[in-house]
């Protein structure tokens, strides 16, 4: 297990909420790494989480939605954009393609797309590309004192 300890793990671990780790080798000429774990694990895209590191007005949040799904940008905000990487990574402590919305070395204001609570577990990044946490979504939204509410774009 020691390999596979990252921040968001121990997180997990600390809050005492069960948990399963689901490593893959990470492809890096991936397009998406939620998509990318969706399909080498033979997921559900609809189960798959990407987390979303989003400037609001100078403050940043992270915004987690479904891997297959577009974040809404206008439903956080007019001045709503897409977070620099360079900050993304600096201020969560984790690298593009692997930030958790756990563990992070800031613990940023958290939204979650309500999609995620119709389903019975689901995956985002563990910490590092190539390793995906499967938890309950009340427990995602417990440990991350996420906002509950519509955040992929609905055609």
């Amino acid at each position: 297990m020691a390999g596979r300890e990252t921040p968001a793990t121990r997180a997990a671990r600390k809050a005492g909420v069960d948990f399963r780790l689901h490593e893959y080798t990470h492809d890096p000429g991936a397009d998406s790494y939620a998509l990318e774990a969706a399909e080498v694990l033979g997921l559900d895209p609809q189960r798959v989480f990407k987390t979303l590191v989003v400037d609001r007005d100078g403050m940043l949040a992270v915004c987690i939605v479904p891997a297959a799904d577009t974040l809404d940008l206008r439903s956080l905000g007019k001045r709503a954009a897409m977070a620099p990487m360079d900050r993304a990574e600096r201020v969560t402590g984790y690298v593009a393609g692997g930030i958790s919305p756990l563990g992070q070395r800031r613990a940023l204001p958290t939204l979650v797309d309500d999609s995620a609570i119709e389903q019975p577990t689901v995956f985002v990044s563990a910490g590092r590309r190539g390793l995906e946490i499967e938890l309950a979504p009340a427990d995602l939204v417990a440990l991350t004192r996420a906002e509950v509410r519509t955040l992929r774009r609905i055609a």
